[in-house]
């Protein structure tokens, strides 16, 4: 390979900054054309961009109708919001949401298309995770239709205000992460 396209810091632990600093010199060598970070909340953006040369591109972060994370912050650095667990593996009955299940029906898509244009409306990237090709075919049509304000409001009110799929800040977290990269094979996060 002559050169990545995005390379990520997954996550706030351990020597992050001597990492970014790595990644900083092979993006401006040119072998990376734009670095980023992943799971990095408010005050992990705030302290890092006042430390580093160069601003993260992206945060990808985990991003769905029950954590939404409207992040005005992310605008202020000029970091793009990137959305992992689009669908939070369907916990909390994401699929059988009936905001979510009335909103589809009236735009004859599936909830999962409702949650990526969702995603793409309010000006996230995403990253949709299937193996059914018949799925990553759907992901495909989000872009012949649009939601309403009204439908964008109601979405809105799913919010949980917290992590469904990794809370960073829990010690219990952090200890499930370090165990998992300690021994990969026996644990899973």
């Amino acid at each position: 390979m002559d050169y990545l396209d995005l390379y990520l810091i997954h996550m706030p632990f351990g020597d992050y900054y001597g990492s970014w600093r790595a990644m900083e010199g092979l993006y401006k060598e040119g072998r990376i054309r734009a670095i980023g970070v992943s799971n990095f909340g408010s005050d992990r953006i705030i302290d890092f961009c006042n430390n580093a040369d160069v601003i993260p591109a992206v945060n990808q972060m985990e991003l769905h109708p029950f954590y939404q994370r409207d992040d005005e912050l992310l605008k202020e650095y000029g970091i793009a919001p990137q959305a992992w667990a689009t669908f939070a593996e369907g916990l909390n009955g994401m699929f059988s949401n009936p905001i979510l299940r009335e909103i589809a029906k009236a735009h004859n898509r599936t909830i999962a298309q409702v949650i990526l244009c969702w995603n793409m409306q309010r000006g996230v990237s995403i990253v949709p995770k299937s193996v059914h090709k018949d799925r990553m075919k759907e992901n495909f049509t989000i872009w012949v239709f649009t939601l309403t304000t009204q439908e964008m409001q109601q979405i809105a009110t799913l919010d949980l205000g917290r992590p469904q799929m990794l809370d960073p800040l829990k010690p219990s977290e952090v200890r499930r992460v370090y165990n998992y990269l300690k021994n990969p094979v026996r644990t899973s996060l």
